[in-house]
Order: structure tokens, then C-alpha cells, then sequence
């Protein structure tokens, strides 16, 4: 061979860095994967599909994303990692390939005050730039725009140190610019509480007039105030003096000792404040909650009129507009307003706000403002929030995670966000989607089925190829994948109705309508049309309403669904009762712990900057009991036995024989109900999977007296075969005497109802209105409205 023949031999051959275009995973065992080995394309958008709790997140975010993300935190200082969260070793024998990993799931934005979909996003931030160096009159540099900074000033003396090496006192000054609203602090909203549910006039403080939770009269938080010295705890509070009142309810801070320890005595209206209303409702415990709902009423900031800023922030203008008059803006609108602000001077900062304002828009978002509250966004527009920050950049070779993307939106916006999956996917990246919806499935490169069942069923691939060759698989995603609901051939029809009249909630624009009782309502319309306005927000009060929203289920490692379902209760008293001793003794948060792991199981051994290594308990052997409560049994089996069962079996166990337990049984039955049947009773909650947590809520809420049912998507983390399963669910929920009302985009549910609200025509001020009020029938016959054309291309085939 020439030189010239074998220079272009070389160049012709594949050079050895464009050979590693696989993610390869060997032997994944992480939650309940059964040694998966997989490759997986990279630039190239592969679909994970497969029942909820059949191993998708388990194999995504748990095994891949989570090893990425653990080597990038590895290649900084052991003092930075000492900052960061520890996160192990997945268990998996090899994973080769892995590229940067970004994770957009979705959790909640958070449940900060105030925290706005604004500041989430840096646009908030941007604007304040903006301001400072256009706004007319000038008020100062951007935190002079920011209603997280306060406005303070001062003045004092300070030690300066001369160029000669001597020192001097000298007076100094101080003031920084803020724009926080000082009523509200920043919140846009002021709290009046109502002393009646907070006070008790006919009792004494030894008596428990304080009736604020947490407060008892022997705790040392009513001590503080009956031990204090400026009030007699033996009074009742009708009998107070104004002196007495004040002090008792808004006295400053004072330092006071009690019982030989100092403590700090504080008015009770202004502890309440700090303690309590300072914190997202959404972040309180139930009992906290459920008191803040019943003494407070939260009211729109008088000074700053809700948006959070002072009236020096709000003075400064550019274009006619001040930020708060911005922030307040749909979005939509927002991005046509700035792309005719011409200011050549901040050419660069226009270019990427509008940018990023297109990019809401674009991603369907655009209904919302600036100025919303990022606690208040559902799971799928948290997700789509924070897609906004990867749209626009210039990084390639990445590894972007989605968790069901699709949630929350309609069948309209579903086309919008696959074309911004092929987007991502198109700059060079690596995109992993774990989904349940056909239309996404259908743009899949790549598909990955897991199953065949969930839980201890699944962890297994099924299939692996193209979607073609999943619908011609025999698999369960396969045979459903073409799955079409048929419409009812006859509804049933309400014999009464829930009226709503005037709604005007956030974009509702004077709604009238009635709720029908007693039948399937199915209540759909795009993203931002009113939905939830409309039932959540509008409902008569009188109406008694059992809501299971998308919220997620708070619980740590040593919760599980016996706990979370109250189950664990009748199963503890019947233990006890049988073996003739206390029912704390079965509790693994009692005294029945194992005293080595104190009742958790594993053993959590911390190394400094390296990752925490837990290790199953050598006493108990992760059955988290002591071996004396596990010498006690029912019908043969321990405590831990029981909760070791699947629920489908626990009831079986509990329904008959030595072990009948009826009250157990019941909650178990509508644990099987919802399709948590191969779920343990013991499983921890938080490896539990999305729709798995919906469905357990659904489960709690069964057995509550209400009436009127409110289910906020309830298909979300759903595979289209338990889809079915569902609207069996809401039959007998119907049948059984409830009204079912369903926030829902999914087609099939549609097709189901026997009564549809569309809300629409479009989202933010361009929805607010019913557009079509009758039977799925009727509007795949005479409906105009864009739900109305999907629908009828659904059951058309």
C-alpha cells in the first residue's frame, strides 16, 4: 500500500472518539431492576416506557442520571462536597458513556413566599437591570427593584486604618436602597388573625386559653407567658386590663427567667407571625394548616396594592411602565411589549429577556405573569418553568431527563412540546423521556418498555427497538399503545346540579355554569384556560368536597403506605390485643424499634466528604423490630411479616380466619381499588413513583364522607392498560351514590364522562370562558373548540 493509499485508509476509518456514541448500562439493581443491562443511543430521544412502579425511574433517574450527577459533584474539592449533598453508588455493575446529566422533573418550584415564576427564571433579575439603568426617575442600582431587599439605613462609628499604619474612629453613614414593600414585607399580601380562634376569654392561661396548637398549659410555651410576671395565669382573659391585653397579645421582645432558664417573652400576635404565617401553607403540617385555615384570613397588601415592591420601586418608569406593571403582565403580552422597546444601550440584556420570553410562549406558558407565585404552579408547569433555562443554551452533548413532560398539558400542547424534545434532541443532546403518552411514544428514536408488571413484577426490559416494533411487540404497552375509549352509549343524567355563578377567578371571565350531580363531569381546555379556577377556586362553600390534587405526599424513609393510610393502626391494636401487650410495641417508630437502627432498618454510616454508606441492620436484618416483638404473631405471622405482604395478599390475610380484621381490611380493599394491589405495606413512600402517590391519596380519600369528588388529573403516572382500570374506578365511584368531577386532558377519560366543561377558546385572558357545556357525543358531533377536534380524531381512530 502507497503512502497516499494509506493516509486516505486512515481517514476513511471511524476515528476512535466518534466510536462511544452508547450509554451502556450492565446489572441494575437499584429499587426492584432485576440486573437490566441496556444500551442506550446517545443524541438520540429514547422513550422509556412501562406500568407506573415497573422500574422507569429507577433505571433513568435513579441509576443514570443519579451516577452522572454523583462524578461531576466527585471532581470538585473535598471542602465544596462537604457543601453538597452525599449521594451513593448506584447499584450497578458497569455504566459506560454517561454524559453531563440535567434533570427537569417535577417537583414543586418550592414553597418560598416569595419565590414568583419571575425570580425562578433570572427574568425578574434582568428586568431590575433594565430598570436601574433606564428607569426615569432614577431610584437607585437593581436591589432598588427587588422585594426581597429591605430598605435600611444607619449610622455609627467604624476603625479605619491609615496609610502610616495608624488607626482612627471615624463617623460613617450608611443606607441601602431597597424596593420591599414594608407592610407586607415583601409578600404582597397582609394576615389579620381572628383572636377568637387563637384565645379562649372565658378560661385562665392554666386553664389552656391559648388554643393554638402546640400550646398546652402545662408546655413551656404558655409557661413563657403564665410564668412570666406580667400577667396572672389565673385570670380569665375577659378579666384582663388593656395593660394586660397588650402585653399578653403584641408585647416586644423581652428577656425574661423562668424556672432558673432564660427565655425570651414575645407579644402572642407577633410569635404567631414569625413562627407560622411567615411559612408557605403548602410547607405546614396538617394540624398547623388546618388552624392557619380556620384564624386567618390573608388578605391583598393595602400599601403595595399585591405586587410585593415600595412606592419608590414603583415610581420609576421606562416606556410609560413600571416592573410591578410588568410583572403583572401575561407573558404573551409582556414579549410583544419588549420587542418594541428600542434602546440600543442595553441591546445584549433586550436580546436574551425577549429570548427567553419567546421561550415561554413557545413552550406554552405564555398565560402565565412574571408576578405568580412559583408554589403555585402544577407539577407540569414547575417542569416546563424549568426547561426555559436549557432552551436557549448553547451547550450540546448533554444528557436531559424528563419526567412525564406531557403532564398537564392538552392533546393541543403536546405538539408544541415534542417539538421542543426534537429541539433538545437536534442541538446534539441526549434526551431520556420516561412516559406514559402515546403521542410522545410516537416521536420516540428509541424506545425502552420495563415490566411486564410493577413492583416485585417488573424491573425487567420487555422491549427494546423502535416504535414500530413495540406496537407489533406482544408486550402490554404494545397491545395498548393503539387503545382507543369508545363513547358511552348512553350517560347517565343528573338529577340535580352544583351551581356556580359570577366566577371571576384569576382569567374567569363572569362564569355561569352547573355542575351536574350524581354523574362523571369531565372538566378539560389548554393549559391556562380556567380549569382550576373554575372547581377549586369556585365551588359554593357549602358544598362538601373531597379534593385529591397533584400535591406531593410529605414523608420520610420510615413512612410507607400502612403508615400514610392509618392501616397500620387496626393491625397494631389487633397484635396487641391477641398477644395481651401495648400496641406501641409494634410500631418501628416506638417502642417495638430495633434498638440498634432505631427502627429504620439500615445502618447510616457517614465518611466526611465521601458518600454515606447504608448497610441493612445485622440485629434485625432490615425488619426494623426488636427480636422480642417479633416472637409475637397473628395467625402465624409477626409484624414484620405483615408488612413485608403485598397489599393484595395483606387483604386476603385480613379478611378471613384467626387474622379477620375489618377495619383493615376496608382501607386495604381501596388500596386494590386504585391499583396498588402489589404494592408492600412496608415499602418506604419515597420510592414510591408519581402515579403510585396520586393513587395512594386517591386510596385515603375513598373512605372520606363527601359527596362531591374532585380528582385533579388522576391519569398522571398512569399507563394507558390501567387507564381502564381508572374509569372502572370512577364508575363505582359513581354508582355508589358520589359525584365525580375530573380535571383531565386525557382522551380516553373524555370519551368516558357523561357530562364535559370545555373551558377555553384559548389560555391566560384568552380563555376564562365555557366554550361547550354537554355529552362527549355531542361534541364529537357539533363542537368547534380545539378539544372537540381531537376528541373526534380519537374515537375516529
Amino acid at each position: 500500500m502507497t503512502d497516499h493509499a494509506a493516509t486516505q485508509h486512515t481517514a476513511d476509518a471511524e476515528h476512535l472518539a466518534d466510536t462511544h456514541d452508547l450509554i451502556k448500562v450492565r446489572g441494575a439493581r437499584e429499587n426492584n431492576l432485576k440486573d437490566v443491562s441496556v444500551d442506550l443511543p446517545k443524541r438520540r430521544l429514547t422513550v422509556f416506557t412501562g406500568v407506573s412502579g415497573s422500574g422507569k425511574s429507577s433505571l433513568v433517574f435513579d441509576t443514570i442520571a443519579a451516577e452522572s450527577r454523583r462524578m461531576i459533584n466527585e471532581t470538585y474539592s473535598s471542602f465544596i462536597q462537604g457543601f453538597m449533598p452525599s449521594q451513593s453508588r448506584p447499584d450497578v455493575d458497569v455504566l459506560e458513556g454517561l454524559t453531563t446529566a440535567i434533570i427537569v422533573d417535577q417537583e414543586p418550584m418550592g414553597a418560598n413566599v416569595r419565590s414568583t415564576v419571575g425570580t425562578a427564571t433570572d427574568v425578574h433579575a434582568m428586568l431590575r437591570i433594565l430598570y436601574a439603568r433606564l428607569g426615569q426617575p432614577q431610584v437607585g442600582p437593581p436591589q432598588a427593584f427587588s422585594f426581597n431587599v429591605a430598605s435600611t439605613s444607619g449610622s455609627g462609628s467604624a476603625t479605619v486604618t491609615r496609610k502610616d499604619g495608624t488607626t482612627a474612629r471615624e463617623h460613617r453613614e450608611y443606607s441601602v436602597a431597597g424596593g420591599m414593600c414594608v407592610r407586607c414585607e415583601g409578600t404582597g399580601r397582609v394576615s389579620e388573625l381572628d383572636l377568637t380562634q387563637v384565645l379562649d376569654d372565658s378560661r385562665s392561661l392554666v386553664e389552656g386559653a391559648i388554643t393554638i396548637p402546640g400550646y398546652t398549659a402545662d408546655g413551656w410555651m404558655v409557661r413563657t407567658y403564665s410564668e412570666s410576671g406580667f400577667l396572672d395565669p389565673d385570670k380569665p382573659i375577659k378579666d384582663y386590663s388593656k395593660r394586660e391585653r397588650d402585653d399578653l397579645l403584641y408585647k416586644e421582645p423581652t428577656k425574661v427567667r423562668i424556672n432558673g432558664i432564660n427565655l425570651t417573652y414575645e407579644g402572642l400576635i407577633p410569635k404567631i407571625q414569625k413562627s407560622m404565617l411567615s411559612k408557605d401553607k403548602d410547607a405546614m403540617q396538617p394540624h398547623i394548616r388546618a388552624f392557619v385555615d380556620r384564624a386567618v384570613t390573608f388578605q391583598v397588601c393595602p400599601d403595595c396594592r399585591g405586587t410585593r415592591l415600595s412606592a419608590l420601586a414603583r415610581s420609576s418608569k421606562v416606556a410609560g411602565k413600571g416592573i410591578d406593571e410588568l410583572a403583572q403582565m401575561q407573558i404573551s403580552d409582556l414579549a410583544v411589549w419588549m420587542r418594541e422597546l428600542d434602546e440600543p444601550s442595553v441591546g445584549p440584556l433586550l436580546d436574551s429577556l425577549r429570548e427567553t420570553l419567546d421561550s415561554f410562549v413557545e413552550i406554552g406558558l405564555g398565560y402565565l405573569s412574571l408576578d405568580r407565585a412559583a408554589g403555585s404552579l402544577s407539577g407540569g408547569e414547575a417542569q416546563r418553568t424549568k426547561m426555559i433555562r436549557h432552551l436557549g443554551s448553547s451547550l450540546t452533548d448533554i444528557t436531559y431527563v424528563f419526567d412525564e413532560p406531557t403532564i398537564g398539558l392538552h392533546p393541543h400542547d403536546i405538539q408544541s412540546m415534542n417539538g421542543l424534545l426534537r429541539q433538545l434532541r437536534d442541538k446534539g443532546n441526549t434526551v431520556l423521556v420516561v412516559e406514559h403518552k402515546p403521542e410522545t411514544i410516537a416521536i420516540a428514536d428509541h424506545v425502552v418498555d420495563l415490566g411486564p408488571g410493577a413492583g416485585t413484577a417488573g424491573g425487567e426490559i420487555c422491549f427494546e427497538g423502535t416504535v414500530d416494533g413495540l406496537r407489533a411487540s406482544d408486550t402490554l404497552t404494545g397491545r395498548h399503545l393503539g387503545y382507543r375509549a369508545s363513547l358511552k352509549q348512553t350517560v347517565r343524567t343528573g338529577k340535580d346540579a352544583i351551581p356556580i355563578r359570577g366566577a371571576s377567578a384569576n382569567n374567569l371571565r363572569d362564569v355561569d355554569v352547573d355542575v351536574p350531580l350524581g354523574v362523571l363531569t369531565v372538566v378539560t381546555g389548554v393549559a391556562g384556560s380556567g380549569k382550576s379556577s373554575l372547581i377549586h377556586g369556585s365551588i359554593p362553600a357549602h358544598v362538601v368536597v373531597v379534593t385529591v390534587d397533584q400535591r406531593p405526599i410529605k414523608g420520610s424513609r420510615r413512612s410507607n403506605p400502612a403508615t400514610y393510610t392509618g392501616v397500620l393502626e387496626p393491625i397494631r391494636k389487633a397484635f396487641a390485643k391477641v398477644n395481651g401487650v401495648k400496641p406501641a410495641l409494634f410500631s418501628a417508630n416506638s417502642e417495638g424499634a430495633c434498638p440498634v437502627c432505631n427502627g429504620a432498618g439500615m445502618v447510616y454510616t457517614e465518611l466526611g466528604v465521601m458518600e454515606t454508606v447504608a448497610s441493612v441492620c445485622e440485629a434485625c436484618e432490615g425488619r426494623r423490630f426488636s427480636d422480642e416483638v417479633l416472637l409475637y404473631t397473628l395467625a402465624g405471622r409477626s409484624i414484620a411479616d405483615v408488612l413485608e405482604m403485598p397489599v393484595a395478599d395483606a387483604l386476603a390475610y385480613f379478611s378471613e380466619g384467626e387474622s379477620k380484621n375489618p377495619a383493615a381490611a376496608k382501607v386495604l380493599s381501596h388500596l386494590v381499588d386504585v391499583g396498588l394491589g402489589y404494592l408492600a405495606l412496608g415499602q418506604p413512600l419515597t420510592t414510591l413513583s408519581g402515579g403510585e402517590r396520586q393513587r395512594l391519596k386517591l386510596a385515603t380519600h375513598m373512605a372520606e364522607k363527601g359527596g362531591v369528588y374532585v380528582l385533579d388529573e388522576p391519569t398522571t403516572g398512569l399507563h394507558l392498560a390501567d387507564v381502564a382500570q381508572l374509569l372502572a374506578l370512577l364508575d363505582r365511584l359513581v354508582d355508589s351514590g358520589k359525584t365525580v368531577i375530573v380535571i383531565e386532558h386525557h382522551l380516553a377519560v373524555m370519551a368516558h364522562a357523561d357530562w364535559i366543561i370545555d373551558l377555553g377558546p384559548g389560555a391566560g385572558h384568552d380563555g376564562g370562558r365555557v366554550v361547550f357545556e354537554g355529552t362527549p357525543a355531542d361534541l364529537v358531533e357539533v363542537g368547534a373548540t380545539l378539544t372537540a377536534t381531537h376528541l373526534r380524531r380519537y374515537v375516529s381512530g
